[in-house]
């Protein structure tokens, strides 16, 4: 398994508060899979935070951090978001949010003070979240009938893969993963176990005969 396959994401919530001239900022991080979590959570700290005249976030979310969003609420333009994300990146955490809710005290805090505040607080709450290390993974849907079902249960267990999910209905569904590095080749492997050719011989843009095979990465 390749170094490349790992990503670190947050296993459980975490909350933290940091005080500047009288502000206070309540942080919370949250593991996130989507978008629409996100605007759940952020949704019901506006409500529990009502008074409050701020409620900055950040995101990321995939195992490649692509997707992301950082939300000032009002703040001078990257003084409250960035520094936010910037502390989800300083520790490389994917699929999580931070949201820092702001009180006034009274004195404003300049951009310094701004960006320090909301960055110490993001940092308090994801040292008290817990963090995981997590393997980026490649999923392969297959599709067979009963009759195929033993030699494909076979040769999944030659390969790296793990059964996710199997649906035994009409016909029989399964989901399987293995790390994304080695997918190609445990892919290729698979193919030509279940088509019964050499290496060399593998299609693998069609299918073995007697199986459905689909590759979300591909074919979505």
């Amino acid at each position: 398994m390749s170094s490349d396959d790992h990503y670190r994401t947050l296993a459980t919530p975490g909350t933290g508060l940091f005080k500047a001239k009288g502000s206070k900022h309540y942080a919370y991080a949250y593991p996130i899979n989507d978008e629409q979590q996100v605007a759940t959570y952020v949704k019901t700290l506006r409500d529990q935070h009502h008074k409050a005249r701020h409620h900055c976030y950040a995101y990321r979310l995939g195992d490649d951090g692509s997707r992301w969003r950082a939300n000032d609420d009002g703040e001078p333009n990257n003084s409250a978001g960035q520094p936010i994300l910037g502390q989800l990146d300083a520790r490389g955490i994917t699929d999580a949010l931070v949201v820092v809710v702001r009180y006034f005290g009274g004195t404003k805090l300049g951009m310094s003070g701004l960006i320090e505040a909301y960055r110490e607080a993001a940092a308090l709450a994801l040292d008290d979240a817990t963090s995981v290390e997590r393997v980026r993974q490649s999923l392969l849907l297959i599709r067979t009938d009963y009759a195929h079902l033993a030699d494909l249960m076979n040769a999944v267990k030659a390969g790296p893969w793990t059964v996710v999910e199997q649906v035994m209905e009409l016909e029989v569904n399964l989901t399987l993963s293995c790390a994304r590095s080695a997918y190609p080749e445990a892919y290729a492997a698979l193919w030509r176990t279940l088509a019964g050719v050499y290496p060399g011989e593998e299609r693998l843009t069609e299918n073995p005969p007697g199986y459905t095979i689909r590759r979300p990465e591909v074919d979505r």
